[in-house]
């Protein structure tokens, strides 16, 4: 799915609704599902442990804290993609605390081309981030399997007294003769012999 059929979950936080309404004309539902506006970081974080959400917009500072800690939390999780909105007194301030760990900073007032830019950039960003996280799954499936058949071979070596590349040949092959993966045939091997 590319960035142009995708929907995205966003998350907005300020403690002036007006943020939130400024925002709407950016967030068109066809594209952005759920979008969920909230007052204050102790909401926003309650919200995230609930759900991930792609897209993190705070707009600084919140009611009851800052707002930077929130959208480094926010990013922490390699789901989300944060933006905090800061006044231009502030830009500098707030880009040097964040900026290490990803988190977009842009500075009031948001003119609503510069503000569809950023929305559009965060999507960008987002889509970029599943990249990494397919990756990463395939990695860690591959060693997965590794891990089985590794454990797998011992039993065949410890029971059958097999050789080590005996028993690697026998695992390659009843997965080539039965059209399954090794992982598959490791798994029968260990349940039939521990």
């Amino acid at each position: 799915m590319g960035l142009m059929e995708r929907v995205y979950s966003v998350l907005t936080v300020s403690r002036k609704e007006s943020f939130a309404d400024s925002l709407a004309s950016l967030l068109p539902e066809k594209k952005f599902d759920p979008v969920v506006n909230l007052n204050s970081g102790a909401a926003a974080r309650r919200a995230m442990l609930e759900r991930d959400f792609d897209l993190v917009i705070i707009d600084f500072p919140l009611s009851d804290e800052s707002g930077v800690r929130l959208a480094i939390e926010a990013v922490g999780n390699k789901k989300s993609v944060a933006l905090i909105v800061v006044s231009a007194d502030k830009y500098t301030e707030i880009f040097m605390k964040v900026a290490e760990y990803g988190v977009f900073t842009l500075m009031k007032p948001l003119p609503q081309r510069e503000a569809e830019r950023a929305v559009e950039w965060m999507c960008v960003t987002r889509e970029r981030l599943r990249g990494y996280e397919r990756a990463e799954k395939s990695v860690s499936e591959k060693m997965e399997e590794i891990r089985l058949v590794n454990r797998a071979k011992w039993i065949l070596i410890d029971v059958l007294g097999m050789s080590e590349n005996d028993a690697h040949r026998y695992i390659e092959k009843q997965a080539m003769n039965r059209c399954v993966t090794k992982s598959e045939v490791a798994r029968g091997i260990i349940s039939t012999y521990e």
